[in-house]
């Protein structure tokens, strides 16, 4: 992407309430002063205001929409955009095996309507943050790469995986600055308590039982939503048009695993885990070969899984006023038909 030395460039960021949504606004305020966003969010039962404590309001606007409503996000993306990056989904797996229509809604039509509007707004560069997930499931051995099969086996993997292909063919058709980025499993403060990382963690932090699903062999790859952050805005500045790009930080780690490695940190008995019957569908295994972003990027984590895991642990335990918000009303029901466990206060 390129722009005039010292101009101030302009991001639409769609979904910049979310976990890595708002952790990417508050990066790339932090780090280019020469930088405004239009935060555009449908703030959604996962989204938090909170999660944006600390932007820099002279050059942060947050405007509430749904990305479906193509009036609405035609007004809202600025005269002059220099990127749009795409961060707003329905993200929960086991959501999506009950009801796949707001997943479709959201993450294919909405994908569309953004898509239509970047060129019509003639915006110089689209950024489509998507998931390892629409490659499917991999042996015990081998890795993703950016030639890997789209196979998705959820359908919140295949809304992603439809809309990396109308990513693609917006390209390809009508000559749009593409870039799709794929990430793994993304930990770090902020992140809302459904997902497997915080959820385990602020069970364990309360003795609750730490649900896991089968037998917790499952195999994810972990990366810092910081490390992530940095990927996505290198892939931004530098990432080739039409290319996608695998960010992982070679962190793979068993489910089971993951759980223990907090259980220790906080010095928890290993008793709080309870295996729960498995999720329809479950994919075995993830793991990503970063070397095209290492090599075209300059990118590398910063974070060891040690170091990440400390600095995540330590957020929870200092807010616990964002964890009880969080783990408030909606989601309280949610859990208790999930685990069949309630979630005590």
């Amino acid at each position: 992407m390129n722009r005039p030395k010292g101009k101030m460039s302009t991001l639409f960021i769609t979904g910049g309430v979310g976990f890595i949504g708002s952790a990417f606004v508050k990066f790339t305020l932090s780090q280019n002063p020469n930088c405004r966003v239009v935060n555009y969010d449908a703030l959604t039962y996962a989204g938090n205001l909170d999660n944006l404590q600390g932007v820099d309001k002279s050059r942060h606007q947050f405007i509430r929409g749904d990305i479906t409503n193509r009036e609405e996000v035609f007004a809202s993306v600025p005269e002059n955009c220099d990127a749009i990056i795409n961060f707003a989904a329905e993200s929960h797996v086991d959501r999506s095996i009950t009801s796949a229509d707001e997943f479709i809604q959201t993450n294919v039509l909405g994908t569309q309507v953004l898509l239509d509007v970047a060129r019509e707004r003639q915006v110089q560069r689209f950024v489509q943050i998507s998931t390892d997930e629409v490659m499917g499931s991999l042996s015990a051995e081998g890795y993703f790469n950016e030639d890997s099969a789209i196979a998705p086996n959820s359908p919140y993997a295949a809304s992603k995986a439809a809309a990396e292909h109308l990513v693609r063919a917006a390209h390809h058709t009508f000559g749009l600055d593409t870039v799709i980025t794929r990430c793994g499993n993304n930990y770090g403060p902020f992140q809302f308590p459904e997902k497997f990382m915080p959820l385990a963690l602020i069970n364990a932090m309360n003795d609750e039982p730490i649900p896991i699903y089968g037998d917790g062999q499952n195999v994810r790859d972990w990366i810092f939503v910081d490390d992530h952050c940095r990927a996505i805005q290198l892939a931004l500045e530098k990432g080739r048009a039409g290319n996608v790009y695998n960010i992982g930080a070679r962190n793979e780690r068993r489910n089971l695993e993951v759980a223990e490695s907090i259980l220790d940190a906080l010095e928890k008995p290993h008793s709080l885990i309870k295996f729960v019957k498995d999720r329809p569908g479950h994919d075995r295994r993830y793991a990503i070969d970063p070397t095209v972003a290492e090599t075209e990027l300059g990118w590398r984590p910063l974070e060891t899984w040690q170091s990440g895991l400390e600095k995540t642990i330590r957020w929870y335990r200092d807010n616990s006023t964002w964890i009880d918000r969080a783990r408030s009303g909606a989601y309280r029901d949610y859990y208790k038909r999930q685990y069949g466990a309630e979630i005590t206060s």
